[in-house]
């Protein structure tokens, strides 16, 4: 038994490794420039969108050349990163709509605001797509982190851990990438207690959130559905329940029961809105065959 154990153990070191230093490589690049400026300086953002840009050819050279076991030997490389055209419209529609289901609480918020109209304004969209940090958010910071983070390393993962672990163990490579913005917020003025702080608590949901956008790449098969719930993720933030508590009665009330309506709802959809036989998924699980074939 301790020797299956410690077989076990040696056999996910080329996997781990790959992702710690897949994880180390993409950060690095972000740094590889000596600039004066902040992270929202464009000359900063034009630098590491060029940096991003050469991570997505790096990146998949670590999947292909540690991807060693036979349990994929029937996939392409694309399968592999969930770049494939089965599914691709669910993919793409129903993670993002569950998404939308968890910030039920949040959305209903925004709409008593009133920016649901601005959202129907084209020229909303059209300013905002020139602008740089908008773009490095909502667009660049997602599709890359997904494609490293997820699309590259999940499949790695997979070699050695079963499922749920792999989910799990994923988001902690993507948690701790995300300490590299203490060196940004240090800079910015903040000493290193309070950055270190707001850095332990950005790991903390990241981590998690890296865990179910995982868990989406897993159940689907597509890179779309991470990446687009990474993208609607970013645009909501992180919720501001102090504006819900500083609401007028019965508003805060149900404007609560709507949060927790959302969060009830999510997890009872979240398994069966993933299946994989809604996506085509016979990448990461082999799907019986329909009775027509």
């Amino acid at each position: 038994m301790a020797e299956d154990l410690q077989q076990y153990y040696f056999s996910c070191i080329p996997s781990v490794t790959a992702c710690f230093i897949l994880s180390v490589v993409y950060v690095s690049s972000l740094y590889v420039w000596n600039s004066p400026h902040n992270r929202d300086h464009p000359s900063t953002i034009k630098k590491r969108f060029f940096s991003v840009f050469v991570m997505m050819f790096v990146s998949p050279l670590f999947l292909y050349l540690f991807t060693q076991c036979d349990k994929f030997s029937d996939q392409t490389i694309w399968e592999l990163l969930g770049i494939r055209w089965q599914g691709l419209f669910l993919a793409s529609t129903i993670p993002l709509l569950l998404t939308m289901i968890l910030f039920l609480g949040p959305l209903t918020l925004q709409g008593l605001s009133g920016l649901w109209r601005l959202y129907t304004e084209p020229m909303y969209w059209i300013a905002n797509m020139q602008r740089l940090v908008w773009l490095r958010n909502y667009f660049v910071a997602p599709l890359s982190e997904e494609f490293t983070f997820r699309a590259c390393m999940l499949p790695l993962l997979l070699q050695c851990f079963p499922p749920i672990k792999a989910v799990f163990v994923c988001p902690l490579f993507f948690g701790v990438a995300h300490f590299h913005h203490m060196a940004d917020r240090m800079k910015a003025g903040l000493d290193l207690k309070r950055a270190l702080l707001i850095s332990c608590f950005q790991f903390s949901y990241t981590t998690l959130f890296g865990a179910y956008s995982a868990y989406l790449f897993l159940r689907t098969g597509h890179f779309v559905a991470p990446f687009l719930a990474h993208a609607f993720c970013n645009h909501m933030g992180f919720p501001d329940f102090s504006e819900v508590i500083n609401m007028q009665e019965p508003q805060r009330t149900l404007t609560m029961c709507v949060c927790v309506i959302g969060l009830v709802l999510w997890c009872l959809l979240l398994e069966p809105l993933t299946n994989p036989q809604w996506y085509d998924n016979n990448v990461f699980y082999k799907l019986p065959l329909t009775q027509n074939s």
